[in-house]
């Protein structure tokens, strides 16, 4: 980020934050659907720092969070906060804890994100600043989860091959057997080279249940690929050739 680019968002922060938190009041005032606590997602608004949005298809993400929904859960990850839309969503589903991670600094976001769970919800978001690919950062995590399984992983950070495998390698063993995992940008033709998620989603659905959410089959980038945990855990898939 220039460094004009960084003053201007810190002298717009307070103009932002009073915008981002009238909103968040207005999205509280009645009780969602999911239907609606995706659309809120996906149009939230906002600015700066304070600026909430999910870079998602509406029918692909509403696809995953009806099947996140279904099996009701207590804890959810996810690799990859960005503008926090995702998590938004995630807080309306988790009765207990999400925990987000990203590689930026969200402690400007922190106020506005942890009062993303509606109200009489025992939900907590837990913001975590990090490389998910350090292993330090990975103990962090388990320390939040305190011997807990989560439910639902969402990965959503590193694109390439490498780092995709690397997040999916990592993280897997966190999630419960017949819980869920997630990826975004799972179709071969993607508009960066850098989202190379679709190799690692080959492998995976050679090794267990999967389900693909894809508006249209020639689309250029976007799709979720949701894997079902067997009662063995997530399979492994490190050192698999193509």
């Amino acid at each position: 980020m220039s460094v004009f680019k960084n003053l201007s968002r810190r002298v717009r922060q307070p103009f932002h934050a009073r915008y981002a938190f009238r909103r968040l009041q207005e999205y509280h005032a009645a009780p969602r659907s999911l239907a609606e606590v995706v659309d809120w997602a996906m149009h939230f608004g906002g600015g700066g720092w304070m600026r909430v949005k999910t870079l998602q298809l509406p029918s692909e993400i509403t696809r995953l969070a009806e099947a996140v929904a279904a099996i009701k859960p207590r804890i959810i990850l996810e690799i990859g906060t960005a503008s926090g839309g995702t998590a938004l969503i995630w807080a309306a589903l988790a009765s207990e804890r999400v925990i987000s991670c990203d590689l930026i600094d969200m402690s400007r976001q922190r106020p506005l994100f942890s009062r993303f769970p509606p109200p009489g919800s025992s939900c907590r978001v837990i913001l975590l600043s990090g490389n998910s690919h350090d292993p330090s950062f990975r103990e962090r995590v388990a320390g939040e989860l305190a011997g807990y399984q989560v439910d639902f992983l969402f990965i959503d950070g590193d694109h390439t091959e490498a780092g995709v495998t690397a997040d999916y390698e990592d993280y897997r063993g966190f999630v419960r057997p017949g819980g869920l995992i997630a990826f975004h940008d799972i179709l071969e033709n993607q508009p960066l080279p850098t989202n190379q998620v679709y190799h690692l989603w080959k492998r995976l659905k050679q090794r267990a249940p999967t389900e693909e959410f894809v508006t249209e089959g020639n689309q250029s980038g976007f799709g979720i690929g949701l894997l079902h945990v067997p009662e063995q855990g997530a399979p492994t898939v490190a050192g698999v050739p193509e």
